[in-house]
């Protein structure tokens, strides 16, 4: 039989040889050991399949962070079905999307949004949905606790999808982002060579598990070296300070980075056991860089990557990292930064970048016409980043041509946002662009012109927009500040022009 290629399986063949081995502590000092893991993971994998799950279905995930939760992750790769997280903070009307599109088998969500996902998730291919809540309980739980502790690992080609994602273009609706066993073994495994991640490492783990970096990139590393994690479900200085003392390597945002700097407990001192700091899901400014390195003497490690490709450049852990820079491109990598007419650009030119690997992901969820042109006729992805690259190899991401906004991490689109605010009566049309915020890295703010007979007051459209837009959107994608202006500046093809709203309202 051919070998399985199951991430799985990959993650198995890496565990250490002592599974009582710890695999992460707990927030609140709960030790689970790789074996413990193991049958729980196995526990859930047949209870789903039990529900009538068949290899290759998607299972629909929207929980808060939990021990359970990645048992639960860890249960549909084994079982061959395809993991579908979901950001906790999506709407109803984000929900309906999602679930239409994706059409999962089973849907597992927080007890509070059973009736929620109830009333929206009209297909026919749903037969379950469970609950997991941020204890750990729930009627997944209470229907896994009985299974069977042992489970066939499912036979995968390299091919085949382990899990879907959704991004958003700056028109149209969301994409779904096809990532195959092989993409993500591919990446861990140059991951932890390129960041030396060995079964020593304790990985300050405080990213949410269900976006690239916590789930792929965070847990990957750790599965494919035997390491262990200190495991917390969120984000917060005062418990990093503490926890470093017994970590050796953390990967956050850079909103993470400046808190702690902002933290007068942050010192060398804390830092005698890290042997590395991560960066990534947004630019780390320059400042930070220096400032870091000032307080801690550490270095932090920026590295860049997407959802579609998982990670494609980092600066070296041996090695010069260069502030304002995401490093050369990882061992398989091939990257090329071309202009307009396809032809690479000059070294420190600013060119369009384009990306071509295993990591690399094959296509849209049933979307050929976008894949299509989302890639070059060589197999080349085309990023919508632009970007440089110097004379010793290093990239610079200096602009986003499709004008993502990431704030804190997480990616905003604009035109989603815009789309939302377009639907009030008041609103005649709007244009989203983001704000250098110290703390976020970037924050939304909506540039709206009202219809010509409304005589509503600023203050009173400011309120109405922000109201309208927590009814519809994530908590990340709520402008911050609402700027009213008599029109829009549009180009000769009647493009707005967001250079130059961003320029007036930084």
């Amino acid at each position: 039989m051919e070998k399985n290629a199951n991430l799985f399986a990959h993650f198995q063949s890496h565990f250490p040889d002592d599974l009582s081995t710890c695999l992460l502590v707990t927030d609140n000092g709960q030790t689970v050991t790789y074996d413990q893991a193991v049958e729980a993971s196995a526990q859930i994998a047949n209870s789903l399949l039990d529900l009538g799950a068949l290899t290759g279905d998607r299972v629909t995930v929207q929980v808060e962070k939990s021990v359970e939760a990645l048992y639960l992750y860890l249960g549909c790769l084994r079982a061959g079905l395809v993991y579908h997280p979901l950001n906790t903070a999506y709407t109803t009307s984000e929900l309906e999307y999602f679930l239409t599109n994706a059409e999962p088998t089973i849907i597992i969500c927080k007890s509070e949004s059973q009736e929620i996902i109830k009333s929206i998730s009209v297909s026919g291919s749903v037969k379950a949905i469970l609950t997991l809540d941020a204890d750990g309980t729930g009627t997944l739980v209470d229907l896994s606790q009985d299974a069977n502790t042992t489970a066939q690992i499912a036979q995968r080609c390299g091919t085949d999808m382990a899990a879907l994602l959704y991004s958003s273009g700056t028109t149209g609706r969301p994409k779904g982002i096809m990532l195959s066993h092989d993409n993500l073994r591919s990446n861990a495994e140059i991951l932890v060579n390129a960041w030396g991640f060995s079964s020593s490492d304790r990985l300050l783990h405080m990213l949410p598990i269900y976006h690239v970096h916590g789930l792929f990139v965070g847990i990957s590393c750790v599965l494919m070296s035997g390491a262990s994690m200190s495991w917390h479900r969120s984000y917060n200085d005062d418990i990093a300070v503490t926890a470093m003392s017994k970590c050796t390597v953390m990967m956050g945002v850079p909103t993470y980075y400046t808190r702690l700097l902002n933290n007068h407990r942050f010192s060398p001192d804390c830092c005698q056991t890290m042997r590395l700091f991560i960066s990534g899901s947004a630019p780390l400014l320059t400042e930070t860089f220096h400032q870091f390195q000032a307080r801690c003497g550490h270095t932090i490690l920026e590295r860049y990557g997407m959802s579609e490709t998982n990670m494609n450049t980092s600066n070296p852990l041996n090695g010069e990292r260069k502030p304002g820079t995401v490093g050369r491109p990882l061992p398989g990598v091939l990257l090329k930064i071309v202009d307009e007419g396809g032809h690479e650009v000059l070294t420190n030119d600013v060119g369009d970048l384009q990306v071509k690997g295993p990591n690399v992901f094959p296509g849209y969820w049933r979307m050929p016409e976008k894949t299509s042109e989302d890639f070059t006729s060589d197999g080349f992805f085309i990023t919508g980043d632009k970007a440089t690259v110097d004379g010793d190899g290093y990239v610079s991401i200096v602009g986003r041509s499709k004008d993502l906004i990431i704030c804190g991490g997480l990616n905003v689109y604009p035109k989603e946002v815009e789309m939302v605010i377009d639907d009030i009566p008041e609103v005649k049309e709007s244009a989203i662009i983001g704000a250098p915020d110290p703390d976020f890295g970037e924050v939304v703010i909506a540039v709206v012109v009202i219809e010509d007979n409304c005589s509503a007051h600023n203050d009173f459209l400011e309120k109405k927009v922000i109201s309208f837009c927590k009814t519809q959107l994530a908590n990340f994608k709520i402008p911050k500040r609402i700027e009213v202006v008599q029109s829009l500046p549009r180009n000769a093809m009647g493009k707005v022009q967001k250079n130059l709203l961003r320029e007036r309202f930084k």
